[in-house]
């Protein structure tokens, strides 16, 4: 038995990733991998302590719920939809029912005392404030997923943010007639034998399509990245589901909720809407783990980019140098992450963690027209007849601050001088070196 279990970890550790296509039959190799993906989005959400990140987004959504749901009340309100987002709000709540009714209550006051005085202009703008902070806390959050370190720019940020929240009243009130228009017709045709089960059957996963819905659409537009919708919809599915499985989980523990109840008393309401929160966001992060395995597995190498040497990181800067300075001396078009990748058969997420430090040490510039589904491309920062291979090292070694007081006048001995001296004979000697011309 034991030997079983240590073949099976060391076939999921090792032999599962060399697998060809060619090796087993095609049904084989999809089941393969999904184990993969599934495998890599445990990884991930164990060892990059996405927990964490999803108690932080907790703390944030308690302190943003009220002012967030505010801005959702006031719009609904403009155009009269009130009574539907009230609806909507405590059906998506109805394991929380005295959470729902405390938030609910919290915003109508919010909105009665943001409207006199002074409130209404400084009201207005902590809501707006807190609105786009929470957003861009989980746009931080879904960008480390992604291996993203450019954040949108601020004018992108406001209106993609706050035409989203202008958005979300609107779809709410679209679904609520949808599912109102759905039982309408159940109650007509519960007498046909065929169509009042299929319609029934509509009616019990209209909540798990349109949590479905939300989730896939998180995962496509909140990382600001290209994220392809083939490769979210079955994270989106199951978040959708999981969520929905939450809600049936804690609307059928009573029992449990009654002896929480009895302890807390009136306060039980606050742990257990933090609980249900937390757990809601470990569902989500954990879908967009998994988004991000399904569409970067095949580049996937178990090595992390922190893990690679110095040494080592230097020679594939080199390369993907050289290839651009190569592009550019043509008259090519410039290269991007994908075409860097076919160039020289290194995964992306190295290609666009070595291109970051590239850019921050002025040896390619980055172009980008600020929309995240157009690809960005890279060129050589100055002429290709000055970046040789001793510049490169030289620029990437000194990139950062020097920001220790350390007394370094015990550094003028002999010996240090002999090994400064050693150090730019070197550089000086890659210089002759153009990195157009390997």
């Amino acid at each position: 038995m034991n030997k079983k279990v240590s073949r099976l970890v060391n076939f999921l550790k090792i032999g599962i990733w060399k697998i060809d296509k060619s090796d087993v039959s095609p049904l084989r190799y999809l089941f393969y991998e999904i184990i993969k993906k599934v495998i890599l989005a445990i990884k991930f959400f164990t060892t990059k302590r996405v927990m964490n990140s999803a108690a932080a987004l907790t703390y944030s959504t308690l302190l943003a719920i009220v002012p967030i749901m505010a801005v959702v009340f006031a719009i609904a309100r403009g155009f009269g939809y009130s009574k539907y987002i009230e609806a909507w709000f405590r059906d998506a709540l109805t394991s929380q029912p005295k959470a729902a009714e405390a938030i609910i209550g919290f915003v109508n006051s919010y909105l009665v005392h943001t409207k006199s005085g002074i409130f209404l202009g400084l009201g207005i703008i902590f809501m707006l404030w807190t609105v786009l902070m929470l957003t861009s806390d989980i746009e931080k959050t879904f960008n480390d997923i992604w291996q993203v370190k450019k954040a949108r720019g601020f004018f992108r940020t406001c209106t993609d943010y706050l035409a989203m929240f202008f958005l979300i009243p609107i779809i709410i009130v679209l679904t609520s007639g949808i599912s109102i228009f759905i039982s309408t017709i159940f109650i007509r045709m519960n007498d046909y034998m065929l169509l009042g089960p299929l319609v029934r059957g509509l009616i019990f996963l209209m909540p798990y399509l349109f949590m479905s819905l939300i989730f896939t659409a998180l995962y496509v537009f909140m990382p600001n990245t290209r994220v392809k919708l083939r490769y979210a919809v079955i994270p989106g599915i199951l978040a959708g589901v999981a969520m929905q499985w939450l809600q049936f989980f804690y609307i059928h523990s009573q029992i449990w909720v009654s002896s929480y109840n009895a302890v807390y008393g009136s306060f039980a309401a606050l742990p257990l809407f933090m609980l249900w929160v937390q757990i809601s966001w470990s569902i989500c992060l954990f879908g967009a783990e998994l988004c991000y395995t399904s569409q970067n597995s095949e580049d996937y190498i178990f090595t992390d980019t922190h893990d690679i040497s110095y040494k080592y990181r230097l020679m594939l800067c080199c390369i993907l140098l050289s290839v651009i300075c190569k592009r550019f001396a043509e008259g090519q078009k410039p290269y991007t992450v994908l075409k860097l990748k076919l160039a020289t058969n290194i995964p992306t997420r190295i290609i666009s963690d070595l291109l970051y430090d590239m850019v921050q040490s002025h040896l390619v510039i980055e172009i980008s027209n600020n929309e995240k589904d157009e690809e960005s491309t890279y060129l050589p920062a100055e002429s290709t007849g000055n970046i040789s291979i001793g510049m490169m090292i030289d620029r990437l070694e000194s990139q950062g601050k020097w920001t220790l007081n350390i007394d370094l006048r015990k550094t003028t001995s002999k010996l240090w001088n002999r090994a400064y001296n050693m150090r730019k004979a070197y550089i000086n000697s890659s210089r002759d070196i153009l990195l157009k011309d390997l």
